[in-house]
C-alpha cells in the first residue's frame, strides 16, 4: 500500500478558501494592527504634550497620502475587529452556526466593515476634520 506524504496539520495550501477563514485570518490581524495603531495614538499623545512643534510634526504626517491611508486602513480595521467581535458575540450566544448563515455573515462583516469604514470618512471630511 502506497503512502502519500502528508502535512502533519492541515494548513492553508490544503484547504479552498473561504469566507469564514479569511474572517478568521483577518480578525487576527486586525487585532494587530489596531494595537499597533494604539501604540501610535500613545505617541501623538506624547508629541502633543511635549509641544507644538513636535504636534506639528505629528499632523503633518497624519495629513500627507500615508498619513490618510494609515489611517482609513485603522479605522477599516475597528469597523472590521468591532462587527467581527460581535459576530463571535452572536455565535456564543448560539446563533448563526448553520452553514449558509456562517458564510451569509461573513460577508455583512467582511462589506459591512468597508462601508461603516466609509460611513466614518465621509462624516470626517463633511466636518472639515482631516487636515
Amino acid at each position: 500500500m502506497a503512502t502519500r506524504p502528508r502535512p502533519l496539520s492541515p494548513h492553508l495550501q490544503v484547504y479552498r478558501w473561504q469566507v469564514q477563514m479569511a474572517t478568521s485570518i483577518i480578525h487576527r490581524a486586525t487585532g494587530i494592527v489596531l494595537a499597533l495603531g494604539a501604540l501610535l495614538i500613545v505617541a501623538a499623545l506624547a508629541a502633543l504634550v511635549s509641544g507644538p512643534e513636535s504636534w506639528a510634526c505629528v499632523s503633518g504626517h497624519a495629513g500627507a497620502w500615508y498619513g490618510k491611508a494609515f489611517l482609513f486602513l485603522w479605522t477599516w480595521a475597528f469597523t472590521f475587529h468591532l462587527l467581527n467581535g460581535i459576530r463571535h458575540l452572536w455565535q456564543d450566544a448560539g446563533m448563526g452556526y448553520d452553514k449558509s448563515a456562517f458564510v451569509r455573515n461573513g460577508w455583512l462583516v467582511s462589506v459591512g466593515s468597508l462601508l461603516l469604514a466609509l460611513l466614518v470618512w465621509v462624516a470626517v471630511y463633511a466636518k472639515g476634520g482631516v487636515a
